[in-house]
């Protein structure tokens, strides 16, 4: 049961580490290619985030953000591998900032190609999330193996 389980969070965050390291290979002096997809969909977001709640985000490079996703995915899909509750946080941490950034289906019409590839994309990624709080749910349950006390011997 344990190698199963085991090969259930490789097989799952191989996703994030193998994102992580090809991000990393193309990420260059100017962030790579994610940062050149990445930066029109920030800006897309940071306006409609202004417009809704008036809130004025900073201006960000993209390359820091391209790579503090990389850390997140990277750091995150090991420590989750070895069975941690803190690699699981990083990679939801990851999911719940680049997700609806990445898969802004929330920008077109519901008649557009790109709304049905995004939305798809975007639920995928939602079950993924969903995934990693079912995990950190059943680790949490599970209690901690209490050392066996010694049995008190009685005095007469």
């Amino acid at each position: 049961m344990a190698f199963a389980s085991f090969l259930g969070r490789v097989l799952f965050a191989s996703v994030f580490i193998l994102s992580a390291y090809q991000e990393f290979n193309e990420f260059g002096v100017d962030g790579g290619p994610a940062a050149k997809a990445l930066r029109p969909k920030f800006d897309a977001f940071t306006h409609h985030v202004h417009s809704q709640v008036g809130f004025q985000l900073s201006e960000i490079d993209t390359k820091l953000l391209i790579a503090g996703a990389i850390a997140l995915k990277g750091l995150g899909g090991v420590l989750f591998i070895l069975g941690s509750s803190f690699g699981a946080l990083l990679l939801l941490l990851h999911q719940l900032i680049a997700t609806p950034i990445v898969y802004d289906f929330y920008n077109y019409e519901s008649e557009d190609k790109e709304f049905t590839q995004l939305f798809i994309k975007f639920t995928q990624n939602m079950a993924f999330f969903g995934a990693l709080l079912f995990f950190i749910g059943m680790k949490n349950s599970i209690p901690k193996r209490q050392p066996k006390k010694a049995p008190k011997t009685k005095a007469y």
